[in-house]
């Protein structure tokens, strides 16, 4: 079970200048839930976001760069090699950035997208979710809070 984990606001956007555009406490702690324990997938920007790596997690790191290496991380080149790597895993995660979530629209069997109700400037997207590929399943909504300046819905799509 492929899945990809993201969050974007609603004119897709994911972040700017490699960093989120939003703070969501309880989206952080669900994605720690959801992805401890297994594969995550990135791309190589996407790694280099993070002060460090995230513990409990077998980092895969997509790069086009050959040369590119990193002791903290598996780096690979494909989607393919970094499929092979966690073919152990029953839930791989693919966690972005745009590139790589473009490529894993295609192979994906699930998606946990957290739809950030607002826009933001942004220079990073999530690609559309096809309709007649993806059935939504599961919705839910958290409003406006103290620890959280945007409304979101957490939604779980599966490929038809």
């Amino acid at each position: 079970m492929i899945t990809i984990i993201a969050a974007a606001g609603e004119n897709n956007e994911l972040g700017k200048d490699n960093d989120l555009v939003w703070h969501l406490p309880d989206d952080f702690k669900r994605f720690k839930q959801l992805t401890t324990g297994h594969h995550i997938i990135m791309g190589r920007k996407t790694y280099e976001s993070f002060p460090k790596p995230l513990p409990n997690r077998t980092h895969i790191v997509i790069s086009r760069n050959k040369e590119y290496s990193n002791e903290q991380v598996m780096v690979v080149h494909t989607m393919n090699d970094a499929l092979a790597i966690a073919k152990d895993d029953s839930q791989p995660f693919i966690i972005g950035g745009g590139e790589i979530y473009a490529i894993a629209m295609e192979i994906a069997d699930k998606i946990e997208l957290t739809r950030v109700h607002s826009q933001f400037e942004a220079d990073t997207f999530f690609p559309p979710i096809p309709g007649e590929q993806w059935q939504l399943v599961q919705k839910e909504f958290h409003d406006i809070d103290e620890r959280h300046l945007y409304p979101f819905t957490y939604l779980t799509y599966i490929r038809k």
